[in-house]
Formats: structure tokens, sequence, C-alpha cells
């Protein structure tokens, strides 16, 4: 027996077992079983709370070198991505549209447009609110837009009271007559009583009994209640169909890029162009039929009444509430100078991000000679960068135009103040957002390394017999069930590397499962705890929880079926569905390596 064992330098051989390779391969294991252990415990702090996102997107920075899965190096690389740089151009820009007042402008004027008929209202404040979420934030944009509808919800609940009265006035002539007695009444009892009192004579009077408040006495009407549910919630719901629409829009959509590219690098299919052609249709076709879903649900079927443009048709409420917007837009003054540079540098950007590489025509990053060099965060931090260094102040001009109310010397003594500055964009600037992505881009890494996902995609084999819809499904319904408890950057991190597993273990393209994921992933809208804008909405008082999870089911369940519907229609030959990709393969191929 001792003859038959040899001693290598690479390890000992025992009759044929390679105890060398039988020690890598348990090595391996515990590696996967270690990963596995930081995925668990990262992912339990980010459904629980227990601790900030932020804060727990950073245990994958000490467990993974105290584990021996990646290098402390290795895993700070990771935190710091090109969609880091995306973002911080974007916030900038965003930084100065706040600054000047330009979403405002832009909310008042569609609003103005659309009219005060309350159908046509809620579908303007949404059409508003998507377009805003498409270059801001959901939380953002929403927190912008509820201040100006709230203003407006107001102005209709005072202008209905003050008919209220008046109708009632018109209809009963005899009320003044009515008032008048009950006010003598009242000043002779109050006389009895102080001559009573004058005489200290215990007989009480008692006084007569008030009528109890209403349990919606902030509301004039049932209606005016139902108007400013629909209203509040189609904003929270706009925001989240806004951010479908660009890579930038919502930090899921950066999750969901950057791990792809990390994933497959070989994979040039994701860019701002593609996905703006994926996702528009799908946020037009959402926005509609959300828009028909909340009218039934709160203002009924009569959409002849609720959205003609007809001024026959307006309401004496409708015109003085059409007058109010008016007013508060024309407080606004004229267009002033740093919001024509906002708004230049808004369309310049994204016309940059949009023929950088169209796909059907040659891009201008064909011009350079080193391909693979510019991306969508070169010209986001570039336009960022040049709004600190454009003066806020029109050239040869006398005086710098600022926002209504507002003079330059309360806003910037300096007359060479720029567009923004570097407060202006920290106080914008997500950082836990940040933080929260990297900490999945190092997860992704530890998986990849560990060879986990590996792992994972084979205990999945059994779902090889299911058609490639019917995974995407099954994926989208989990995915949508499971952040309306836990956040969404946190849900979509945690699924992402196991439905990339799931894909190259099946073989189908990785596409067909993770664009579903990731947009499903933000139709966490049944409850306040789903998203910041459900918060900010719910905590204006005109909804109830259960007012949020009845509509909010219809538009989850409209969410997943358009998505569905896009995905199996024109996202095939966009993205060659049909097909396993020679990218996924080459990926197959590395990982088993």
């Amino acid at each position: 027996m001792i003859s038959n064992v040899r001693k290598y330098d690479t390890g000992i051989h025992v009759e044929g077992l390679d105890l060398g390779k039988l020690h890598c391969c348990m090595k391996a294991q515990s590696l996967e079983a270690c990963c596995a252990y930081v995925l668990i415990v990262t992912a339990v702090y980010w459904v629980s709370e227990a601790v900030p996102l932020g804060a727990a997107a950073l245990v994958p920075a000490f467990l993974y070198p105290l584990f021996g899965v990646l290098k402390s190096s290795e895993v700070a690389a990771e935190y710091c991505k090109d969609t880091t740089l995306l973002l911080m151009g974007v916030i900038c820009l965003a930084a100065s549209i706040e600054k000047w007042n330009l979403h405002k402008r832009i909310a008042l004027r569609m609003v103005m447009i659309a009219g005060a008929k309350p159908g046509m209202l809620v579908l303007g404040f949404m059409c508003c609110t998507v377009f805003l979420s498409m270059w801001l934030s959901n939380t953002s944009t929403t927190a912008m837009v509820m201040p100006i509808a709230e203003a407006v919800l107001q102005q209709l609940i005072m202008v209905n009271e003050l008919l209220k009265k008046r109708q009632i006035q018109e209809a009963n002539p005899e009320d003044k007559w009515e008032h008048n007695k009950q006010t003598t009444i009242h000043d002779s009892t109050h006389l009895q009583r102080s001559r009573l009192n004058e005489n200290s004579t215990a007989i009480s009077i008692p006084e007569p009994k008030k009528e109890k408040e209403s349990k919606n006495s902030r509301y004039p009407t049932k209606r005016d209640h139902m108007i400013c549910k629909c209203l509040s919630l189609s904003i929270t719901y706009a925001a989240t169909i806004g951010g479908l629409i660009t890579i930038t829009g919502t930090s899921t959509n950066l999750i969901f890029a950057e791990q792809f590219n990390n994933r497959y690098p070989d994979a040039k299919v994701i860019n701002f162009g593609t996905w703006f052609i994926f996702s528009f249709p799908i946020a037009i076709i959402m926005l509609l039929l959300t828009w028909v879903w909340l009218h039934f649900l709160f203002l009924g079927c009569n959409f002849r009444e609720t959205c003609s443009l007809s001024k026959k048709r307006k309401t004496r409420r409708e015109m003085l509430s059409e007058r109010k917007i008016h007013d508060e837009y024309i407080k606004l003054g004229p267009i002033s100078y740093p919001e024509v540079v906002t708004g230049v540098f808004f369309i310049l950007m994204t016309l940059l991000w949009f023929t950088r590489e169209p796909g059907f025509v040659p891009g201008w990053t064909s011009l350079f000679e080193k391909k693979g060099y510019r991306t969508d965060a070169t010209v986001s931090v570039l336009l960022g960068f040049l709004l600190f260094l454009i003066p806020a102040r029109r050239p040869f001009s006398r005086a710098p135009r600022t926002p209504a109310g507002d003079s330059s010397t309360e806003r910037d003594p300096d007359p060479m103040a720029p567009m923004i500055t570097w407060k202006d964009f920290q106080n914008l600037m997500p950082w836990e957002i940040v933080i929260l992505v990297g900490g999945g881009y190092a997860l992704a890494a530890g998986c990849k390394v560990s060879g986990l996902s590996v792992w994972i995609g084979r205990q999945l084999e059994p779902m090889s017999g299911l058609p490639p819809w019917m995974v995407t499904l099954l994926a989208c319904l989990l995915v949508s069930a499971v952040t309306e408890f836990a956040s969404n950057p946190a849900t979509l991190t945690v699924f992402l590397p196991i439905l990339s597993a799931l894909s190259e273990t099946l073989q189908i393209n990785p596409l067909h499962t993770l664009i579903p994921a990731t947009m499903c992933v933000s139709f966490g809208v049944m409850l306040p705890v789903g998203n910041p804008p459900n918060a900010i909405v719910f905590s204006y008082g005109h909804v109830q929880i259960s007012d949020m999870v009845k509509a909010g089911f219809g538009v989850n369940l409209i969410g997943v079926l358009v998505v569905m519907l896009a995905i199996m229609t024109w996202g095939v030959p966009l993205f060659n569905l049909t097909e396993y990709p020679d990218w996924a393969i080459a990926r197959n191929f590395t990982g088993s390596l």
C-alpha cells in the first residue's frame, strides 16, 4: 500500500485519488458557504432595516476579507463604479432644476394645459410627474409635485365650500332671518346668565349641544375627498412609472445596468437608447391604464363629465381653480436666464445620451479613434461640471435674474456665482443609495468569485421544463410581492444573481428575466412602506392604507401584465431574445474555469 502513495508538488495521490484536487474542492465549497452567509446576513439587515440600508451595504466590505472571499482592495473597488459618476452628473442637473424653479414652471404649465376638470387635472399632474421622474429620483419628484397638488386641492376645497354656502343661502332665503333670531336668543340667554351670576343665584342654564363634526369634516363633500385621494395616489404611481423610462430614472435601473455589465462584459446591448426604446411604450400604456383605473375607482365611469375640455361644461369652481393655477404661474414671472441654461443643458444631455451609440446608425463616439472609453457617465459628469463653472448671471447684464420672490443679493451676493454650488449638489446627492448600489456590486462579485451563483443555478435545474415566459412571469410575481415589504434596491440586489444563474442554467437569454424583474421591483405601491413616494403621499392624510392597498393592487397587476406584454413582443427583436447569446455562453465558459 505504501508503494501506491506518491508525492507530488501539487498534492498526494493515493490509489488514483487526487488529494490536492479534493482539498481545492473543499476549499471552493467553503467559499460558497461563506459567500452565502454574507449574502444572507446582508439580506436580513436590508429586509428588517435594523440598521440603515447604507450601513447594511457595508457588511460585505469587512466580511468578505475576513472570510477570504475577496481582498479588501477588490471589495473597495466595487463601491465606486461608472454608474456612480453617472448619478453624480444627473444630480448636478437636478440641483439646477430645483434651485431655479424650472420644475415648478413645467408642472404649472402642464396643469394649465390640462384644465381643472377632475379627470383632466389628474391626467395633467400624472404626465408632469412622469416627465420629471424620468430625470429626477422618484422621491424628489414626488416631494416637488405634491406641494403643488396640495395647493390646487386646497383651492378646490375652499372654492367648493364657498359655493356650497352660497347655494344653501340661495335655496333657503329664510336662513338669514333664522340666523338673526338665533343670535338674538343667544344674546338674551347670555344676559340672563350674567344677571343670575350677579345675584349669586345657583341656577344653571344648559348650553345648547354642539353637533359633532363629521368624519370627513375636512372635505365639504365626499366627491372632494375622492378627488383628493385620486390626485394624491396618481402622483406616487406616476413617479414610479416615470422612473422606469430611463436608466437614471431610479436606483434599481442603475443597479441592474451595472451588475449586468459586470457579469456580462461582452454584452453591448444595454445603454440609454435601447432601454428608452423598450421602456417608453411600457410607461405610456401604464400611464393610461393607471389613470383609467384610478378614475374608475375614485371618480366613477362618467369620463365625459370629468374629462371634457369644452368651456361650456366647466363649472364655476373649475373656472376659479384654473384662475388660481394661472395666478401661481404668473407669480413665477418671465423665464429667467438660469432656467434657460438649465433647459439647454437638459436637452443637450438627453441628445448626447441618445446619439452616443443609437445602434441603428453610428453614434458620435465613432468620431474618436479609441472605442469603448466614453459612456453615458462621461456626458453626465462633463455637463454637471460645467454647471459649477457657468455664472448664473446673464453676460453683460446689470443684474442677474433669479427665481420669483427672490433677489440676487439674498441668494448669491457674488455676481459671478455659478449655476449651482457644492452645497446645492450635496443637499440632493443620495450617498446612501450610492453605498447601497456599491454593496450590491460587492455581493455580486463575491457570488461570482466563490462560485455561489453557479451552485444556485444548478439547484434550479428542475425548472428547465418550464417555457421562458413562465419563468419570467414567476420571477415578476415573486419580485413584486417581496418588494412590498422590503426596499426596492435591496430586493433587486438579492434577486439579480439568482435570476442570472437561473437563466444560464435554463439556456435562455438572461435579459428575458432580468429586465422584467428590474421593472417589477418598482411596483411596491400597495403600502406606505413600499417606497418613499408612497410614504410622502400618505403623510398628507388624504388616503388611508385600505385605499393604497386597493388602488395599488390594480396598479401592480397592470404593471406586471404590461411588462410581460413588452418582453414578449417588441422586446424580442430589440434584444434578440429568441437566441441564447454568445456573451452568455462566454460567461458560462469563464465561470466554469
